[in-house]
């Protein structure tokens, strides 16, 4: 059957009229990799397919798939000892994996938050935030980008509100600004306020270890929940939840993303575990931190790049057409670099997104840096 609605093709058409026509693309390995989120390179990393392995055997783990749900039959020794190993090294009384990173936003906002409740959350948050509140009861405003005295005004209207909750990401994905935790957790225990913070991105690059931002901060106790997700500097998949035991427990019974699905397989939460243990040995942090110290050092007269501590570096180029143009043009120099668009951001925020890597060498940071300013950006 080839015939499909005519509202979904003036859909698909609009975005190819406005440059932002989305395609599947394979991943050119003769580029140099500035688009990744593999910001560790723990994705290649030979020792941790060897800690997987030991793992997996260690547990004696013959299936292929998880068979089921957590609830049903894809539960294990695996599955728990891997979620105490998240809790502790994060500091949490406990953790419960959820299969993505998207999942755990959707399973952890469409189930807590209630009718009467008051959310509030950063404008600039993922999707999957923004879906998870949307699949709730509660009702929701943003607060300006990590602007805190917006924020309180918000709060002192919620005043009437059963609960509030606060949502935010500690490093922002298309920013790679850091949220202002601190002050955020501050008011939060002023107003009994519940802070949520998504480390998807902090996680292998900021804290103790790479715990996360929220570690290096110390308000780690002060959240009511915490999400880390692994398909990023932890090189695996999946995420956690990682909060109290009341919290675990409520999951486990409301969350319905995490009740009707199939459990993550035993090779996944065997892959999570070798990053955390490789996470606590690595140098790969260190390198990080020296490459995005480098990397600013090098761009530090630009005017159009939002100012980064994290592994993501973005700058400024007005327009769909202009920022693909300055993304096949970096490309041809072979470094790869992706065009964020809109509606993935505002129009007139159209960006290049660029990820920096433990692997990247000083010379294609300094390379690349004299590209964007001769050909981009000055």
């Amino acid at each position: 059957m080839n015939r499909f609605p005519k509202k979904l093709l003036s859909l698909l058409d609009k975005r190819k009229t406005e440059n932002n026509f989305r395609a599947l693309s394979l991943l050119d390995k003769n580029l140099i990799d500035f688009s990744s989120n593999d910001y560790l390179g723990f994705s290649k990393n030979a020792e941790l397919k060897s800690l997987k392995d030991s793992i997996l055997k260690e547990y004696q783990i013959q299936q292929q798939g998880s068979t089921g749900s957590r609830l049903i039959t894809g539960n294990s020794f695996i599955h728990i000892d891997c979620e105490k190993q998240i809790a502790d090294f994060h500091n949490g009384e406990k953790a419960l994996l959820f299969n993505s990173g998207y999942d755990a936003n959707l399973g952890l906002l469409s189930s807590v938050l209630q009718r009467g409740d008051i959310v509030l959350y950063d404008e600039l948050c993922h999707a999957s935030i923004i879906d998870g509140i949307r699949l709730s009861f509660a009702t929701a405003y943003k607060f300006k980008h990590n602007d805190v005295s917006h924020l309180q005004e918000l709060v002192d209207k919620s005043k009437d509100a059963s609960t509030i909750y606060v949502v935010t990401e500690s490093v922002f994905s298309m920013d790679g600004d850091c949220a202002l935790l601190k002050e955020i957790s501050v008011l939060c225990k002023n107003q009994s306020a519940f802070l949520i913070v998504d480390e998807a991105h902090a996680i292998g690059v900021y804290g103790e270890q790479g715990s996360g931002l929220c570690n290096e901060l110390g308000v780690e106790q002060d959240c009511f929940a915490r999400i880390y997700t692994y398909g990023k500097a932890m090189g695996a998949h999946g995420a956690a939840v990682v909060g109290g035991m009341d919290l675990y427990n409520y999951l486990i019974n409301f969350s319905r993303p995490f009740i009707y699905t199939t459990a993550l397989p035993a090779s996944s939460v065997a892959l999570i575990m070798a990053s955390y243990q490789l996470l606590q040995s690595t140098n790969q942090i260190k390198i990080l931190q020296e490459n995005i110290s480098l990397f600013n050092e090098f761009t530090s007269t630009f005017t159009n790049k939002i100012n980064s501590t994290s592994a993501i570096h973005c700058f400024l180029i007005e327009g769909n057409e202009h920022v693909i143009y300055a993304s096949k043009q970096l490309k041809e120099k072979r470094f790869d670099i992706r065009a964020i668009k809109n509606p993935t951001v505002k129009i007139g925020a159209e960006r290049l997104r660029i990820c920096l890597h433990a692997t990247n060498k000083k010379q294609e940071l300094n390379s690349l840096a004299e590209e964007l300013n001769i050909y981009l950006l000055k």
